[in-house]
This record gives C-alpha cells, structure tokens and sequence, in this order.
C-alpha cells in the first residue's frame, strides 16, 4: 500500500503531529514507512519522523505492508491532510 500526502499543517512536521502519527502507526502491526525527499524513515519513530522536518506544502510518501496496511496509512493520512 502506497500513499502521497500534502501536508497541509501551518508547521509542517512538528513534534505534536509526529506523535500523532506515531500512537496512529503503533495501533497495526505492519511495516509503515514515511519517505520524504528520498529519506524513508520508520512511521512509528518519533525522533525520525522529527528529523525530517518537513515544511508546509511539501509531499510525502507512506508506504506499509502487512495485513492492516491499507487501514493504517488511511489513519495516517487523515492526521496528515
């Protein structure tokens, strides 16, 4: 399962939306993955989803595998739009 988003949040990628997504991911046991600017980080670490520091307006990729995938990065994309 594959998903761009647009991340509309005046703040971009900040620690509150980071945590959001990391307690999101955390729910499924799938393998979800956030790629921004080639960079793929774990979806359900905090200090890397942080280290990308994406801006307002950018897009980023999730990509998740496993039995839940599809659900997951619904969730996901709902706290990212």
């Amino acid at each position: 399962m594959e998903k761009t988003i647009l991340i509309k949040s005046t703040a971009g990628l900040h620690a509150e939306l980071a945590a959001k997504i990391v307690q999101a991911a955390s729910k499924y046991d799938v393998d979800i993955k956030l790629v921004y600017q080639h960079v793929t980080i774990d979806a359900k670490s905090i200090l890397g989803l942080m280290s990308l520091a994406v801006p307002q307006g950018k897009n980023v990729k999730l990509t998740a595998s496993g039995d839940n995938a599809e659900a997951a990065v619904e969730d996901i994309a709902k706290i990212l739009e």
